[in-house]
């Protein structure tokens, strides 16, 4: 029987063990993803508790201790007002979540960065509380410090379009901030234009460029002008949340009427929202590929599903699930607009939905032939709720079966904690592990100069070249 978490955690083969040892685990990290507060990176953020670090954000361990039983003020009420009490909880929650990818990634972090390789419970709680936060309090646990000891090399933030940047102004100045930390351009509310927010959100967009927005043409003139900004500050990247791949046409006139009933708060139907939408994503496009920009979508989600629990808590608090997505054709119709146009961004495709892999995968392969990139049209990893080991090895083969694994981009953290670079650990076992069953098996050719090679690519060189960092 395998010691839990050895030197060989999830490597199950000779090769695989080759595979990680070798060629996987030297390679630094790149992080084009996340959801962390780059102020956090720029005050070199120091924490008090292992809670704060560990549960102040983390919305996958508060759904699992609600769903083990906990009532809210041991999930979110108590996590700075009493820290034990809701660390406690998770300790509790965790031997509840064998085959969770939690259960993983709680030891990893505990393991890499603390030293603690016992089991946590509530019976170890205290001691491993206390023995965590006297960790915390070293200098070599600051935000920087978690950052450096885990090898990452480059973060991409997530930013709104009025977003100052003043956090990244502030780390590009200070000359001891070894990591490289740039603006990822997130315009969901730009052209969400049948949701809540639009209306009170033109008028900030307005105030951020100094020019009314009442056409459609505007619009586009204010955000145009707020990618330069952004470009201005070393940004590559982008990002788009769409609860499903979308594609609708509209004429000039249409857009600038649908513009005038969102500024006005007007109730507008999903079908005329996809409208604008489109024509949004159309248009920003143009703006990516001019500017060597990469292009992330991500779709499938089902937010906030409860509305008893939005109302006393708020968006991104575990409320989301997957959604039963539709718009094969959709997604298809708009890589197609983007060619069309002569100005096809690099593209990365994520669906929550595992469904969709292969139709991702397969539609990507017609908007291939461009010459300017390889694998310009990418499969993104597996996100949020798939982000776990079955998850992580379906989203590999189906990308191996429809595209080239050779050219993936590789791991993300989609997280709002600094330990959650584990997850980069975590991935390229997984990966190790799948291509060393292939050449157990014989299925692949027992060349390791070539496999050291593309797990090195995908683990960091990939993403260094596809994305232009230039490290």
């Amino acid at each position: 029987m395998k010691k839990f978490l050895d030197k060989d955690f999830l490597l199950e083969t000779a090769a695989a063990k080759k595979l990680y040892h070798e060629y996987a685990a030297k390679m630094p990290i790149i992080d084009y993803h996340c959801h962390i507060d780059p102020k956090d990176i720029a005050e070199d953020r120091r924490y008090k508790t292992i809670t704060e670090v560990w549960l102040g954000g983390d919305h996958y361990k508060w759904r699992q201790m609600r769903t083990c039983g906990f009532q809210e003020d041991s999930v979110t009420g108590s996590r700075f007002s009493d820290p034990y009490k809701a660390f406690k909880a998770w300790a509790a929650t965790l031997p509840k979540l064998i085959g969770n990818p939690l259960y993983h990634w709680t030891y990893l972090e505990l393991k890499n960065y603390f030293g603690v390789t016992e089991q946590l419970d509530e019976s170890s709680a205290k001691k491993i509380y206390d023995k965590c936060n006297k960790t915390l309090s070293k200098k070599s646990m600051s935000v920087r410090g978690i950052i450096d000891q885990s090898k990452v090399k480059l973060i991409c933030t997530t930013d709104d379009p009025v977003d100052t940047l003043e956090w990244h102004d502030k780390i590009v100045a200070d000359k001891k901030c070894k990591v490289k930390v740039l603006p990822a351009f997130r315009p969901d509310k730009a052209f969400n234009v049948d949701k809540k927010p639009f209306a009170d959100y033109i008028k900030k967009l307005e105030k951020v460029v100094g020019f009314k927005i009442s056409k459609f043409a505007d619009l586009k003139k204010a955000l145009g002008e707020r990618i330069e900004f952004f470009a201005s500050k070393g940004c590559k990247v982008s990002d788009h949340g769409l609860d499903y791949a979308v594609y609708a046409e509209a004429t000039d006139k249409e857009l600038d009427a649908i513009l005038a009933a969102g500024r006005k708060g007007a109730k507008i139907d999903v079908a005329t929202g996809d409208k604008f939408r489109t024509a949004v994503l159309k248009y920003l496009a143009g703006e990516y590929a001019a500017r060597d920009w990469v292009m992330q979508l991500h779709y499938g989600c089902i937010r906030d599903n409860s509305d008893k629990m939005m109302a006393e808590l708020g968006p991104d608090t575990g409320f989301d699930a997957v959604g039963d997505t539709r718009g094969a054709k959709a997604l298809a119709n708009l890589l197609n607009a983007f060619e069309q146009t002569g100005k096809m961004p690099k593209v990365i495709l994520y669906s929550l939905n595992q469904n969709d892999n292969e139709i991702m995968g397969s539609i990507a392969g017609c908007f291939q032939s461009n010459g300017t990139f390889p694998q310009r049209i990418q499969i993104g990893s597996a996100w949020w709720f798939n982000d776990h080991k079955t998850g992580m090895e379906k989203q590999l083969v189906d990308l191996a079966n429809l595209s080239s694994l050779a050219g993936f981009v590789g791991m993300l953290t989609d997280s709002r904690s600094f330990l959650s670079y584990a997850r980069h650990e975590y991935f390229r076992r997984i990966l190790c592990n799948l291509i060393g069953k292939w050449v157990e098996n014989g299925e692949v050719i027992a060349d390791y100069k070539t496999l050291g090679k593309i797990v090195q690519d995908i683990s960091f060189n990939n993403t260094n070249k596809y994305f232009g960092f230039g490290l």
